[in-house]
């Protein structure tokens, strides 16, 4: 029992590393060779977490090559467009300026209800209301509604929104981010004076706007 508590916390650790080195992509929109990575991973994995009589390495140099040959696929990826056409494949318009591409449709075996289905996953509720649906490599649809149909923007109306900037973290649990106190440009001293202007209680985060 203990030797398989051992061997599935191993890989479970290999597994998280090769998932880490191969990207923050691969958690999301998963590729085809990606997905097939994946699920030999998975496969992998499972047989010698279990079985105490294959050997660990057994699991890990598989999983290993995997994370090689995921490697080598993306920098070919990278530096080639006709193989990453191969690999990947393009993606497919299923509705263009409004009007619906009934044969690529069928080629990517996609009903009409099904598109339907989709679509209202993205809160669109009538073709009428789509310009182009772009179905993408990853499976995922885009679509760009009609100009009359997109939400309202401050620049539709004339307007220009004061820059906000993004929220950066100075403290937390009780721990001030030196990092990103010097990405704003700041400094401890001027921290303390902030500090002092607000109710500080530790294991609170202080956000600024920059």
């Amino acid at each position: 029992m203990l030797i398989t508590f051992t061997r599935s916390i191993i890989l479970y650790i290999i597994i998280l590393i090769v998932m880490r080195l191969m990207g923050k992509r691969e958690i999301g929109q998963l590729q085809p060779f990606e997905l097939a990575i994946a699920i030999m991973i998975a496969d992998l994995a499972s047989i010698p977490m279990t079985d105490t009589g294959i050997p660990i390495q057994n699991g890990i140099v598989p999983i290993l090559g995997l994370l090689f040959m995921h490697l080598i696929i993306s920098m070919i990826n990278m530096k080639s467009l006709h193989a990453r056409e191969i690999i990947c494949g393009k993606p497919s318009i299923l509705i263009y300026r409004g009007k619906i591409k009934e044969e690529v449709l069928r080629k990517e075996r996609i009903t009409i209800n099904e598109l339907e289905e989709r679509l209202r996953s993205l809160n669109v509720f009538s073709l009428g209301d789509v310009e182009f649906a772009i179905l993408e490599t990853s499976g995922q649809l885009t679509v760009i509604p009609k100009p009359n149909k997109r939400n309202v923007i401050p620049e539709d109306l004339g307007i220009e929104p004061a820059y906000e900037g993004i929220s950066y973290d100075l403290v937390i649990d009780g721990v001030i981010m030196k990092k990103n106190l010097k990405e704003i440009g700041r400094d401890y001293t001027w921290l303390k004076k902030e500090v002092r202007k607000i109710w500080y209680k530790s294991r609170t985060s202080i956000d600024c706007n920059f």
